[in-house]
């Protein structure tokens, strides 16, 4: 029997809501003459020019997890409206085991295995992973977006092999940098590393896909490094539509039991 229990927090919340930045006092830093200047407008630009407008997004994906002892294998369902909810189904053999609701107020989930569920915001996760949650980095990470406002931040630009590389030079605890393709300027990837947890998390987009509505990865890598090992999340997009009327059910069973995560 399958544990899907804490795996259901790896595969649906980990891989939306790892990859965030630390809520931490920014210090501004000059950096040394002989690196790279800070970067002009037209960078960010660009990359804002790529537009992402959708009123409902539905997306059927494979998702792969691999923890170096744990390989597990199921499909998610994922709906978004956005800026207002994202749910996530995830289904073993044909079978939904679970669902986890986001709301920019909250975080619910469910899952069959263990009869049991999950109620709150985004303080526990903050608490657990040592970062700032909320609902707009999850959205974009599902979309293949920045997880943070570019137009607020201050960063250095290198480019190497066709890939434009921002650094910011203002976090001084965290250290996170973006890439982005040099001719679309879609993002290619997002790396944070928390320093003093001696922890990095990166997610890679890939085979990028063009509608109407916006360019989306259709393949998603997201790895996590901690002193205690490497975990891998892969998620294969297989079925994108977007602006259908979507329903978003969620009820909790009354015999289910509510469990608290510390």
């Amino acid at each position: 029997m399958i544990l899907l229990s804490k795996k259901i927090l790896l595969v649906c919340l980990s891989s939306t809501l790892l990859f965030v930045s630390c809520k931490t006092k920014s210090v501004a830093v000059i950096p040394p003459k002989n690196e790279t200047i800070p970067i002009s407008s037209n960078t960010i630009k660009n990359y804002y020019n790529n537009k992402v407008a959708f009123s409902t997004l539905y997306i059927k994906s494979n998702v792969r997890f691999d923890n170096g002892k744990q390989t597990q294998n199921v499909t998610a369902e994922i709906k978004i409206k956005k800026d207002e909810q994202i749910l996530v189904s995830i289904r073993f053999l044909g079978i939904t085991m679970a669902k986890v609701l986001i709301t920019p107020k909250s975080v619910r989930y469910y899952e069959k295995i263990n009869d049991s569920y999950f109620e709150g915001d985004f303080s526990f996760l903050s608490q657990w992973l040592g970062t700032d949650l909320n609902y707009d980095k999850v959205q974009n990470m599902l979309l293949g977006r920045a997880i943070d406002d570019l137009k607020l931040g201050k960063y250095k630009e290198s480019t190497v092999e066709q890939t434009i590389q921002l650094d910011d030079f203002l976090d001084t605890k965290n250290k996170k940098s973006f890439f982005f393709d040099d001719k679309t300027y879609l993002l290619k990837k997002q790396e944070i590393t928390q320093i003093a947890e001696s922890r990095k998390i990166e997610i890679v987009y890939s085979n990028h896909n063009v509608f109407t509505e916006a360019t989306l990865p259709f393949t998603v890598l997201i790895n996590s490094f901690q002193t205690k090992g490497k975990t891998e999340i892969n998620l294969e997009y297989n079925t994108v539509t977007f602006n259908e009327e979507l329903s978003f059910p969620y009820s909790v069973p009354n015999d289910y039991k509510r469990i608290i995560i510390k």
